[in-house]
């Protein structure tokens, strides 16, 4: 296998996730979820959707800029959404729903998402999708993972996946993101029906604290799904292996502001 294949989007479906180990592992992901929401203005009574929700960290700082609003918890994983509902109660509202066959009782004001749009192979039927959620005049926020994002641990991956202990369950496997650049999202937006479209990357190196858990958890769930149990620890300890000291995520984020057209 190559690393081309861990780069290009799949239809993966949504899956589920631990959710406990996420909620403690997950602090980088929570830092960029409030650096995107630090640049939100809100007025406080917007109905907003937290779109791939996670187990709730950033939705909760959501909800405390939206004191006379609402939130939508949506997510592809019941397991999160139950501990996003754990940690929220019943200061929102929950869905668990895959986004690009998201439906909502009515329009909202606001579609917030972070580290999640990179899990959906076709980001043409996710705006699509995104715009339907929305007013006309509500806006889209969200950041995910962009192009370049962790291209070493794709090698790394590619690499240990080639072994023919572990190829002969992935045979089969293709990409797990869907990586996208700047240049190809604002199209698809203004496609989508979005104006004022703004797109742009960031690096974000990150070196986990716990990096057998963190990628486990974070990075290699859709592969090893596919192994035997036994074989899933020593893929992510081989994975780990094939990268130097210390441990770094070469991540990229890919920031999108759009607004919904008027129909």
């Amino acid at each position: 296998m190559s690393e081309d294949q861990f780069n290009e989007p799949m239809n993966t479906g949504a899956r589920e996730w631990d959710a406990e180990t996420y909620d403690e592992v997950s602090d980088p992901q929570f830092e960029w979820g409030m650096e995107v929401l630090e640049r939100l203005e809100l007025r406080g009574d917007e109905v907003a959707v937290d779109a791939g929700c996670g187990s709730g960290r950033v939705t909760e700082q959501l909800l405390e800029r939206l004191s006379d609003g609402r939130v939508i918890a949506v997510d592809g994983s019941e397991a999160m959404v139950a501990k996003a509902k754990e940690r929220l109660g019943d200061r929102a509202s929950y869905l668990v729903s895959d986004l690009v066959a998201l439906r909502l009782q009515e329009p909202v004001d606001l579609i917030f998402s972070t580290a999640t749009f990179h899990w959906i192979p076709d980001h043409d039927a996710l705006f699509r999708q995104m715009r339907r959620a929305l007013r006309p005049g509500g806006r889209l926020v969200a950041q995910c993972g962009g192009k370049g994002n962790v291209a070493r641990h794709a090698e790394a991956i590619a690499a240990v996946a080639a072994d023919p202990e572990y190829g002969q369950h992935l045979s089969e496997s293709k990409a797990l993101w869907n990586f996208a650049s700047p240049e190809e999202t604002e199209p698809r937006l203004d496609a989508a029906g979005f104006t004022g479209v703004r797109c742009w990357l960031q690096p974000k190196p990150v070196q986990p604290s716990r990096p057998l858990e963190f990628v486990s958890t974070v990075t290699l769930g859709p592969v090893l799904d596919q192994l035997p149990e036994e074989k899933r620890r020593p893929f992510a300890e081989a994975v780990l292996a094939e990268h130097e000291e210390p441990f770094v995520l070469d991540y990229v984020r890919l920031n999108i502001e759009a607004v919904a057209a008027q129909d």
